[in-house]
């Protein structure tokens, strides 16, 4: 069945990037809350594409797919403050192997059915931080050097 692409940025929409840049490879902080939860509602709409600065950089995809597993897991984890949306998925494909590794496990097959590009894809809808929609109409120049970030 189609769906349509979803472009996501990785910075500022999944990370929550309060430490700022600090290369490829490493990724600091934890996610924008709501981003775990709103990923796995989005897949079963859209074909997902996580897009980022570090996506052409060596170990940049890499980097994002560990963390976005392991930030599935310090969510699910300790089992007694997990979320309720999430207590139902990972207990709905458990594997009878420990809490920690069927979080695992569901982080897992969530990164495995997002796609991880390197170059922008045709996106029916694309979601940055560092983005504004073009009305058409263009903006001062000058105005734009005004522009923030939603975290800052």
């Amino acid at each position: 069945m189609y769906k349509p692409i979803l472009c996501l940025d990785f910075d500022g929409v999944i990370h929550s990037y309060t430490s700022g840049w600090k290369g490829p490879r490493i990724i600091p902080d934890p996610p924008v809350p709501g981003a775990l939860q709103f990923l796995q509602e989005a897949l079963l709409h859209f074909d997902i594409h996580i897009l980022s600065s570090r996506s052409h950089q060596w170990g940049g995809r890499r980097a994002m797919k560990k963390w976005l597993i392991q930030s599935f897991v310090n969510e699910a984890e300790p089992y007694d403050d997990c979320p309720e949306w999430l207590r139902d998925e990972v207990a709905a494909k458990a594997f009878a192997d420990s809490w920690e590794e069927d979080a695992r496990q569901f982080g897992t097959e969530i990164v495995k059915a997002i796609h991880w590009p390197i170059f922008k894809p045709p996106a029916f809808l694309t979601i940055d931080d560092r983005a504004m929609t073009f009305n058409g109409v263009f903006t001062d120049p000058r105005e734009l050097k005004q522009f923030k970030p939603w975290y800052k």
